[in-house]
C-alpha cells in the first residue's frame, strides 16, 4: 500500500509581500539616518533590503514615497508599542495643563529619538522642494495630530476653562510651533521643562477673560 504524501502548502505571496515591505522599510529608515536624504538612493535601499529595485518601484513611485511610507508605519508602530490608538483623542481628565504637558512631553520624547530625528529632518527638508510630498506629509501625519489638540482645546472652551474667543487653531499653533522651531533650528535642548513652560505661558493668555 503505497504512503499518503502530505499535501504541499502554496508559498504566502501576502506574507512574503509584508516581509519584504518591512524589509525595504527599515532599510529606508536607516540609510536616511547614517548618510542622509540626499545620498540614500532606490538602489541603496533595495541593497540593504536584499529584494530588486524592481520591487520597490513597483510599489512606490519614489525613494521620497517610501521614506514617507515608512515613517508613518514607524509611527504607527511606536504608537502601538506604547499601547495608544493612533486615532485616539487627547485624553481629557478635566485638567488641560496636565493633558497638554503629557502629549507635549510625549512630542519632546519622539523628537529627540535618533530613530525618529533622521527620518523627519529629511521629510522635512524634501518637502519643502516637493510640494507633492509635503502636502501628503502634512494630510497623513501633521493635520490629524494638530486636529486633536483643537478638539481639546474647544473642550475646554466648552467648559469656560479658555477663552471662548480664542482661536483654538492659533493656540495650538503656538503650542507646538516653538518645539519644531527649536527641533529645526537646534538652538537649545528640547526637554519637558521647557515643553512644560510652553503650556504654562499659552495657557496664561488663554485664559477666560473676566
Amino acid at each position: 500500500m503505497s504512503e499518503t504524501r502530505p499535501a504541499r502548502t502554496a508559498p504566502d505571496a501576502s506574507r512574503r509581500s509584508e516581509r519584504s515591505r518591512r524589509a525595504i522599510f527599515d532599510a529606508a529608515l536607516a540609510l536616511v539616518t547614517e548618510t542622509g536624504y540626499a545620498k540614500t538612493t532606490v538602489e541603496g535601499i533595495a541593497a540593504r533590503a536584499g529584494v530588486g529595485k524592481q520591487t520597490i518601484y513597483r510599489w512606490w513611485p519614489s525613494k521620497a514615497a517610501v521614506l514617507l511610507d515608512a515613517y508613518l508605519d514607524l509611527a504607527a508602530r511606536a504608537g502601538e508599542a506604547l499601547g495608544e490608538d493612533a486615532r485616539s483623542e487627547i485624553p481629557d481628565t478635566g485638567d488641560l495643563a496636565a493633558d497638554l504637558k503629557h502629549v507635549l512631553r510625549a512630542t519632546v520624547d519622539e523628537m529627540t529619538d535618533p530613530a525618529f530625528d533622521g527620518p523627519t529632518r529629511a521629510l522635512a527638508a524634501e518637502g519643502i522642494v516637493d510640494p507633492e510630498l509635503g502636502a501628503r506629509f502634512t494630510e497623513a501625519l501633521l493635520e490629524p495630530q494638530l486636529r486633536y489638540y483643537v478638539r481639546r482645546i474647544e473642550a475646554a472652551q466648552a467648559k469656560g476653562d479658555v477663552d471662548p474667543g480664542a482661536d483654538p487653531r492659533v493656540a495650538v499653533e503656538l503650542l507646538v510651533g516653538p518645539l519644531h522651531h527649536r527641533w529645526i533650528h537646534r538652538t537649545l535642548p528640547l526637554t519637558h521643562a521647557y515643553a512644560d513652560t510652553l503650556v504654562d505661558l499659552v495657557l496664561r493668555g488663554l485664559a477666560p477673560r473676566s
